[in-house]
């Protein structure tokens, strides 16, 4: 499969900043957050020797106004009329689909060159109502806000993230201070890749903000007297940041990378679980991704998994025999997550694709290196991707 000429390839990677909603990006439409890294990205590609038109623009966006803001976007982005778009909505999980959708069109000869990620503006994301005692979206004169679609239809589980993710630790043996230590070292990860500068190639500037806003020197004594967000364990620490960001990627086929380097595409999965506990979907997606493909994670070099929740993320590497704390920190998020870099919800599986990018193909490692993409989805789902660096 690694050989055929219509296997997918990831040439080209970048991301914004991630800012917190409500302050570097406030002022921001999505579109407007997507366009400048859909240019970078092409712009990347086109100098790595990509000719072919763009086909198809696939974006990731779970709070946007509406429409097709991928077609937005790539209008904004001087891409031309003749290039359409596509919004994937997997929740958490949507700028990961969005790849593996466009990877899935690629493959299929259908398209030569297409432009996947993800923007998510929290900032600027439109207020939801309805009616009381009535289903979402039945607005009418007497309707009310709401904070989200439901994940799951009445008399189903649909917890919301946070409290699910207590629920997870309780279940899994998550401690708080595991969870607060898993916290200080994801920031601890992040200031040191920005000061190394394992960011500055990979990112867009955009207006002021010039560094990922949410990540910074945490005091281990003030961690440990956060009060419980959700009546848990979970404090404001250890669950991801509401945030506004985008991150887009150029995908070819094997036969038009023309000996650039990249992240092959060999295969990825969606698989559904228990809507009770939504932060247990990598575990599935993962175990039959490697089923699937024939590897094991031993032969993984990194795994970025989208730090939704310290409780999360420890959950799902306690049962795929990862250990963050030990032998596996330097490959488990290397440079920091979500929980420090901060959490665009459309936008983070792109990121994490963007990070293998930099870490594997930018930081020089052999081909055949492997990397692993993974994010847990709100209604109870996992999503997992397996790349490999080719040369």
């Amino acid at each position: 499969m690694t050989d055929d000429y219509r296997t997918p390839v990831v040439v080209a990677a970048r991301r914004t900043f991630v800012g917190t909603a409500g302050k570097g990006h406030r002022g921001l439409l999505v579109d407007e957050l997507a366009a400048p890294v859909l240019v970078a990205a092409l712009d990347d590609a086109r100098r790595a020797g990509t000719t072919a038109p763009v086909d198809d623009v696939v974006l990731g966006n779970c709070t946007g106004p509406g429409g097709n803001v991928a077609r937005v976007a790539a209008l904004r982005a001087g891409l031309g009329d003749r290039v359409p778009g596509m919004v994937v909505d997997r929740q958490c999980g949507s700028g990961l689909a969005a790849i593996l959708t466009a990877s899935h069109a690629v493959r299929s000869g259908a398209v030569d060159l297409v432009l996947a990620g993800g923007a998510e503006s929290a900032s600027t994301a439109p207020e939801r109502w309805h009616r009381p005692g009535q289903a979402p979206g039945r607005a009418n004169a007497d309707a009310q806000p709401f904070a989200r679609a439901p994940f799951a239809p009445e008399g189903s589980p649909d917890p919301e993230m946070g409290a699910a993710a207590d629920v997870l630790a309780a279940a899994r043996g998550i401690s708080r201070d595991r969870q607060d230590a898993y916290a200080l070292a994801s920031h601890r990860k992040a200031l040191a890749a920005h000061a190394a500068g394992r960011f500055d190639r990979e990112t867009v500037t955009l207006g002021t903000v010039v560094r990922d806003e949410r990540a910074r020197v945490l005091d281990p004594a003030l961690l440990a007297r956060l009060r419980p967000a959700f009546g848990g364990t979970v404090t404001a620490a250890t669950a991801s940041p509401v945030s506004d960001g985008a991150a887009a990627v150029a995908v070819v086929p094997e036969s038009s990378r023309h000996g650039a380097p990249g992240l092959r595409v060999l295969d990825g999965v969606v698989v559904g679980c228990d809507p009770a506990l939504p932060g247990w979907g990598p575990v599935p997606a993962v175990q039959h991704l490697l089923a699937r493909t024939g590897r094991s994670l031993d032969e993984v070099a990194v795994v970025e998994i989208v730090e939704a929740f310290a409780a999360q993320v420890l959950a799902v590497t306690d049962a795929l025999g990862l250990d963050t704390a030990g032998r596996d920190s330097g490959r488990v998020c290397p440079d920091g997550g979500a929980l420090a870099l901060g959490h665009p919800w459309g936008a983070s599986g792109a990121i994490a694709v963007t990070r293998l990018f930099s870490r594997l193909v930018r930081g020089g490692a052999p081909a055949g290196t492997l990397g692993l993409a993974t994010a847990a989805i709100g209604g109870g789902s996992g999503i997992a991707v397996l790349l490999e660096v080719v040369r």
